[in-house]
């Protein structure tokens, strides 16, 4: 049974800091042993007011020796996970010599090995209350320390932390002391990572992955270094402080929970991102996106760093505007913002209009478990767009010169939403008050229709009509631009004429500057996606999308586009059968990789969930036949050409065909079937009961991988197959043996459309068996694999009945409650969509 450290909560975060100063961490840990456990020694020194008492989080599984100021302390001070400390001096010293545990959930030090060489690799992940996994300390961001570790490695390893290395020689590896920085925010890597270095600028540079990636790292490294020199290019010309903390390392890792995590002066990232196979030009723009993200936390939550996870939008939504907006100035993806309005902007309005939905900024984040249940779409996505609508607002001058006096004035400290909206108030001579009520501290979205009055072939009116849910009737200041496109005479459809408004936060917002204006073929509301809102159009335009959609050049006007359709089929206000015929007719000629691939994932998940079982084939086919068509038209080898076949790979029922991409046959000119593309086949083949155990077992003899293991744990739970299913669904609830990534991966492989009559038993034993799960599991691991094994393909009266059952229970585990919520209320919106 997985102990799991206890919720700290903002009471007793705020008390501990009131009494508490911590100086220092000297952390040293020997890896040498094998098993499951390591040794850490860990000195903490800190100060308080003399008599008084405090804690530290902390999960040892054996102590050796613990004292305070030289005396031991009485083995009765553990008390769970938490050492209690009393009677405490002005200037206090703690040492603990202590035995604690490896993790296999991405948490604590996690440890994996390889599947391709046996090879063992380590990774330190502290994130939010895990630091008691490796370490006595006080676990909460605003009390800053500094961290100098110690490592004590196997011969052959690499160890990498936070701060510079000062001396790594047979197996003993020594750091300097870091810079003030959050228990969260150390980390180290340790295994026989293959390295890659450069420099720039007086910074040096590193990369670090797994020796089996060793040969991909070494091709992907220039882009990656080229993409890294060009961030820090450019946020140094934004920014008045240099980058600040010494080195800039990038770790590749096994397992990573996140897609990539902060740490200042040793960056990780998921491994993935080590492309061993063909990539589109879009998961490239994706890679560059991230490291311009947490490149922008060493200033947005590294350098300064939220008091209290109520600010975590200090930190995600400012990096991932400052992600999207760098990634699109300095390096060669220029069209980051279309990206961001494709998925990134969906992501935040589908969590926004979630039962769970919550203000950017919310008045209170009462516990860690809450401050996990935050980092979702609100918290990144729909902060970032918040913030592209507040340049827009207070011009770009104003919002950097008061980003930069914050940094200067909290440099190595904290800072609230206060004092960052002081200084952006100060520096644009607006009062920000008004903006940060509507905008920041309250949840839900509105909703911008056009109402276009015609009189003859021109305009007699054009107004924006704002509107809010009745649960969250908030009304908001919106700039937003209204773009008129017609039809020209090749055909071709371009932007006569733009205007930009301010929309006042009431009902209704007049456009006088179009009035009298030629009627447009197409009146885009929102064009230049400046504002965070829902997007539907006046009844003509919305008529004329199909015909005029494929012809428009700007691909961020067809983003918007794309974007607006797709919300309205969530919604239930257009029917699935509509989007698949758009799909079918302008998806073939659509240039932008990105919106070619979210289109065909958003789709195909409609196709699956609103659907009925009855019409669902014929969807599914007009899906294929349009990823088909675009291959059909796609340069051999480009981006256009993948994605289109993992599009056709994903909806197609053609077995026949599907083999003999396998094998080689009648595959087209330019496209490689790879290791990666081989095993969407195999998984494809697998679901449609083409495929069985002994080929998903041969295809990982042929990659035997950290990427095969995985592909090959999501097959096998793919099988139509009811010993499979049972095998795969034991390993879901009660495996704690099984890593986090395979897991998932498991999960995610359990539901299909084309199994439902296999699967429908399994639909009763997950709000059953859940519960269990999430006592064995914790934190972010728990929370996907809880996603990922929601039976949300089953869209039933009945699922949605057991889902309030559970719901109904007291004692529910709150990832759980929240998951279960959110994905009952996706089966509202199918199950009226159906009907």
């Amino acid at each position: 049974m997985m102990v799991v450290m206890p919720s700290l909560t903002r009471a007793e975060a705020t008390a501990r800091a009131a009494t508490v100063d911590v100086h220092e961490y000297e952390i040293d840990l020997d890896l040498t042993a094998e098993g499951d456990t390591f040794g850490a020694r860990t000195v903490v020194r800190f100060s308080t007011r003399p008599g008084a008492s405090t804690f530290l989080e902390f999960e040892p599984v054996s102590v050796a020796s613990i004292t305070l100021n030289g005396a031991p302390v009485p083995a009765a001070a553990m008390d769970g996970e938490r050492l209690h400390l009393s009677d405490l001096a002005e200037h206090n010293e703690l040492a603990v010599d202590a035995v604690m545990r490896y993790s296999n959930d991405g948490e604590g030090l996690h440890k994996y090995v390889d599947p391709a060489d046996g090879s063992t690799y380590l990774y330190q992940h502290m994130f939010i209350n895990n630091a008691g996994r490796i370490l006595p300390s006080f676990d909460q961001p605003d009390m800053k320390a500094s961290f100098k570790v110690s490592v004590t490695a196997p011969g052959g390893w690499l160890v990498a932390a936070n701060g510079p290395l000062v001396t790594g020689r047979e197996g003993r590896w020594e750091f300097a002391p870091t810079k003030p920085i959050s228990t969260y925010l150390c980390s180290l890597i340790a295994g026989p990572y293959h390295s890659v270095t450069s420099e720039h600028d007086g910074i040096p540079l590193a990369l670090y992955a797994r020796k089996a990636l060793a040969e991909p790292l070494e091709a992907e490294a220039p882009e990656i270094f080229e993409v890294t020199r060009q961030c820090l290019d450019r946020f140094h010309e934004i920014f008045h402080i240099r980058y600040p903390f010494g080195h800039y390392q990038q770790a590749f890792a096994p397992e990573f929970n996140f897609g990539a995590m902060e740490y200042p002066g040793l960056v990780v990232f998921r491994d993935e991102f080590i492309y061993r196979s063909a990539v589109t030009e879009s998961e490239r723009e994706h890679r560059a996106n991230v490291i311009a993200h947490e490149m922008a936390h060493m200033w947005f939550g590294d350098l300064v760093t939220m008091a209290w996870w109520d600010d975590l939008w200090l930190n995600e939504s400012f990096a991932e505007y400052l992600g999207t907006r760098i990634a699109s100035e300095a390096t060669r993806f220029p069209d980051t913002w279309t990206t961001f309005a494709m998925q990134r902007k969906a992501w935040g309005l589908r969590a926004d209009q979630h039962p769970s939905t919550h203000p950017v900024a919310p008045a209170e984040v009462t516990d860690t478990d809450q401050a996990l249940l935050n980092f979702d779409g609100i918290s990144y996505a729909k902060g970032a767009a918040v913030l592209k609508q507040l340049v827009a607002w207070v011009g770009d001058e104003a919002f950097l010169a008061g980003v930069n006096a914050h940094f200067e004035a909290h440099a190595y400290g904290n800072a609230t939403l206060a004092d960052l909206l002081g200084a952006l108030s100060a520096a644009s001579g607006r009062d920000l008050t008004t903006w940060a009520d509507v905008w920041l501290r309250r949840a839900q979205v509105n909703t911008l229709r056009t109402e276009a009055v015609r009189e003859g072939r021109a305009y007699a009116s054009v107004a924006v009509l704002q509107t809010a849910p009745e649960q969250y009737p908030t009304l908001r200041p919106h700039k937003v631009g209204l773009g008129l496109y017609d039809r020209s005479a090749d055909g071709a459809v371009v932007l006569r004429k733009r205007v930009e408004i301010e929309v006042q936060a009431t009902g209704r917002t007049e456009v006088p500057e179009l009035a009298g204006e030629p009627v447009a073929d197409l009146l885009l509301l929102n064009d230049g996606d400046l504002t965070y809102a829902k997007i539907r159009l006046d009844e003509e335009s919305t008529a004329a999308v199909p015909a005029l959609l494929p012809l428009i050049d700007d691909s961020l006007a067809r983003a918007v586009l794309w974007a607006s359709t797709l919300d309205a089929v969530v919604d239930g206000e257009r029917p699935v059968a509509e989007l698949v015929t758009l799909v079918l007719a302008a998806l073939p000629v659509e240039s932008e990789v990105v919106v070619v691939e979210d289109v065909l994932r958003a789709t195909r998940t409609l196709v699956d969930r609103y659907s009925t079982p009855e019409t669902r084939p014929a969807a599914l086919e007009l899906v294929a036949q349009a990823a088909d068509r675009l291959l059909a038209v796609s340069e051999a080898g480009g981006s256009r050409q993948l994605a289109a076949a993992r599009g056709l790979i994903g909806a197609t029922v053609d077995v026949k065909r599907l083999a003999g991409w396998l094998e080689g046959r009648e595959v087209p000119d330019g496209l490689a079937i790879d290791a990666d593309l081989r095993w969407l086949i195999v998984y494809r083949l697998t679901v449609l009961g083409a495929a069985d155990t002994a080929m998903i077992d041969a295809e990982f003899e042929r990659d035997r991988s950290t990427t095969g293991e995985q592909w090959a744990a999501r097959a096998r739970a793919a099988r139509p197959d009811a010993e499979a299913k049972a095998a795969a669904w034991e390993s879901i609830i009660g495996d704690t043996k099984l890593s986090n990534r395979l897991v998932e991966m498991t999960a995610s492989g359990f539901w299909h459309a084309e199994q439902l009559d296999l699967i429908r038993p399994y639909v009763a034993r997950y709000f059953a068996d859940m519960p269990e799960m999430m006592r064995v599991r914790s934190g972010m691991s728990a929370e996907k694999t809880a996603t990922y094994a929601f039976p949300a393909i089953m869209v039933e009266a009945d699922t949605r009945r057991l889902a309030a059952e559970l719901l109904a229970s007291d004692d529910l585990d709150p990832i759980l409650r929240r998951v279960v919520q959110d994905a009952d209320d996706d089966l509202r919106r199918a199950l009226a969509a159906r009907f």
